[in-house]
């Protein structure tokens, strides 16, 4: 129950209370974001979204991260990894928080899981807690590679099954 009123709060805080959000057609977004108010472009000065991919295990991931406003490679930032609920992708629930929290100062990153969305690996669609919990220490070690990543201050954050 205290985790769910801590995410409740979070989730408030962030201004993603029932109602404030809703779908937009991602087909209309370059970078195929599926909320209402999505990053459309990257301007200078405001969120930026960044489209990346990287190997895991073998497997291709493909991963949105978000820098702040005013983005300075020469600091370091605190860093959420945030991961998607279960048959979801990065583009839905998952990038609206990165949005949120890159607006907040934060790096954030969120990666389609393995077997799932733009990302790789055979079967399709197949989501084991064995996998996510990989899919969640690939976002970490990747991002941590970047300097302007504080890593002593790098947090998880998982949604619905991806916090399981």
């Amino acid at each position: 129950m205290k985790h769910l009123m801590r995410a409740s709060l979070l989730a408030i805080s962030l201004g993603l209370a029932a109602g404030t959000a809703s779908a937009a057609d991602y087909r209309l977004n370059p970078f195929k974001l599926a909320y209402e108010g999505a990053i459309t472009q990257n301007v200078p000065g405001e969120v930026n979204v960044h489209p990346v991919t990287y190997p895991l295990n073998g497997i291709e991931i493909a991963a949105n991260f978000y820098t702040p406003p005013n983005f300075d490679v020469a600091r370091k930032y605190p860093t959420i990894v945030i991961s998607h609920p279960n048959g979801g992708v990065k583009e839905q629930v998952a990038g609206l928080y990165a949005q949120r929290l890159a607006e907040q100062g934060y790096i954030t990153i969120t990666a389609d899981a393995a077997y799932q969305g733009a990302s790789g690996g055979q079967p399709r669609s197949v989501d084991k807690p064995a996998h996510r919990i990989e899919d969640i220490h690939g976002m970490a070690d990747f991002i941590s590679r970047f300097p302007w990543v504080d890593t002593r201050r790098l947090g998880l954050l998982g949604i619905c099954g991806g916090g399981g």
